[in-house]
């Protein structure tokens, strides 16, 4: 188990060998000094020379040290990592959807227009909303264009005076940065002893004041807010509008609506809910779902429908603007219209059946050695407390290392915050009880050896290309290429 894999050598270029064989110029030679302004030529270009079978046996020795879902087990909490059917991807790819450029005349993207406007007729009908604007290109995005029509609305209706988002202490970070960036003070909302909104604590801090609440339903613990009509009364009672993070709609699709338990907006993470590969800088999409009275505010360009012709209207006065350049991310957008196409409403229900039945599975199996310090059911995910193994010498991050060594990637590790030693598990719906059970079995063989020999825990992973490395170091002084120093 503590044999470490043989390093991978990187420098394998060598003089007079090429992978490649340029046809013969069959063009007019031109100086190549006359044909790039003066500063725009490099005259040491050590581009390394390399046989093709070098190219190809590095790269594939390079993909079989990943993990990914296609080979492990992902119990990411809070991301959904989940698996992203192949026929998504097939269809994604088709030179249709492929080859359209944003800039062609409306004309001749009738059929992408036509797939995005019902993908909005879908998401409305998912979140019980009136009207989707899937233009952001990311969750956070989403965020940012959500807390800008909250603002935009309390503005058009000259109610200067609300200038504070109230946010809960166990909510995804990316909460009170959005609000924060759209110009709103922050105000944190403590969790009771059930791991949700403490309800007095709302009702003291509801004022003039306050814009809005945003929320995540189901929670960053996996919990329900079984409060949430209650919260949405108070909060609307106070001229406010509550928004929802639709970050964790994997657990609810099918079984609730945001819209039906009063939010008046909210994003969707097409990335994670439906069907995307997820991580790695992107691609993302972020759609929000607003109430029918903040449609006028959506972003530009909104997809419109005349008779059989669609097009794109700018004309919307009070609208937030536009979030970038282009209309979103489109072949994400295929993805998530074929993943709901696929599964149809019945198929989604299952989905999130079976998110939170194995769950609540692998809790029930591992909450009397990993504590759960809010032990009630969850939905599709719960976090557990590693604090009574620090006390041994092995901390919340050693056991996400230790899981490398064992074949599974890491679960979030240290949020929320209001959880000690955290490790956050999510095992999204496609894994099997197979699986289920290797992780949950590897989780104890962790805790033995935590008690047994609880220092080779703490220097785990001992089997991946790189061990434990200085991550404040390489947050600062980070080495961005293989070359020099």
């Amino acid at each position: 188990m503590k044999q470490r894999q043989e390093p991978l050598i990187f420098d394998l270029s060598r003089e007079g060998r090429m992978g490649t064989t340029l046809p013969e110029v069959d063009v007019p030679e031109i100086s190549i000094e006359n044909a790039l302004p003066e500063g725009g030529i490099r005259k040491d270009l050590p581009l390394p020379s390399v046989s093709e079978l070098d190219v190809i046996r590095h790269f594939t020795h390079l993909s079989e040290r990943q993990i990914s879902v296609d080979s492990s087990f992902y119990p990411l909490g809070s991301c959904t990592m989940k698996y992203n059917p192949r026929v998504n991807e097939r269809i994604s790819r088709l030179p249709g959807f492929t080859s359209v450029h944003p800039l062609q005349p409306e004309e001749t993207v009738q059929g992408a227009l036509t797939l995005m406007y019902e993908l909005e007729r879908y998401l409305a009908e998912i979140a019980g909303m009136d009207a989707v604007s899937l233009q952001p290109v990311a969750g956070a995005q989403g965020e940012l264009a959500g807390m800008m029509v909250v603002r935009a609305y309390h503005q058009s209706r000259e109610d200067d005076a609300r200038t504070t988002v109230l946010v809960p202490d166990s909510s995804h970070g990316t909460n009170p940065a959005t609000a924060a960036r759209v110009g709103f003070q922050i105000a944190k909302i403590p969790s009771n002893e059930r791991g949700t909104v403490d309800i007095d604590a709302l009702k003291g801090m509801l004022g003039p004041n306050i814009a809005g609440l945003m929320l995540t339903n189901p929670n960053t613990l996996g919990l329900f807010e079984t409060d949430v009509v209650k919260i949405c009364e108070m909060v609307h009672d106070a001229g406010a509008l509550l928004y929802c993070d639709g970050a964790n709609m994997n657990a609810i699709l099918g079984k609730a609506r945001p819209g039906d338990m009063c939010f008046d907006v909210m994003h969707f993470n097409l990335h994670k809910t439906f069907s995307t590969p997820h991580g790695g800088g992107g691609p993302g999409a972020g759609p929000i779902a607003v109430k029918d009275f903040l449609k006028p505010f959506l972003p530009v360009p909104v997809i419109e429908k005349d008779g059989n012709r669609y097009w794109l209207n700018y004309d919307k006065p009070q609208s937030i603007g536009r979030l970038h350049s282009f209309y979103g991310n489109f072949l994400v957008m295929v993805k998530a219209f074929a993943y709901i196409r696929m599964l149809g409403a019945e198929g989604m229900r299952e989905v999130s059946e079976n998110a939170v039945l194995n769950a609540n599975y692998i809790m029930s199996k591992l909450k009397d050695i990993y504590p759960v310090p809010y032990d009630r059911y969850c939905m599709h995910e719960f976090v557990a407390t590693a604090k009574e193994h620090k006390k041994r010498g092995v901390k919340a991050l050693d056991i996400a290392k230790r899981l490398l060594d064992m074949g599974f990637h890491a679960p979030t590790v240290y949020f929320p915050l209001i959880v000690e030693e955290a490790l956050m598990i999510e095992p999204t719906e496609t894994e099997s009880k197979e699986t289920l059970d290797a992780f949950i079995q590897a989780m104890i063989e962790i805790d033995r050896e935590s008690r047994e020999d609880p220092d080779m825990v703490a220097h785990a992973p001992y089997n991946t290309p790189i061990t434990r490395v200085d991550e404040v170091g390489a947050a600062r002084k980070p080495k961005l290429t293989c070359f020099g120093e």
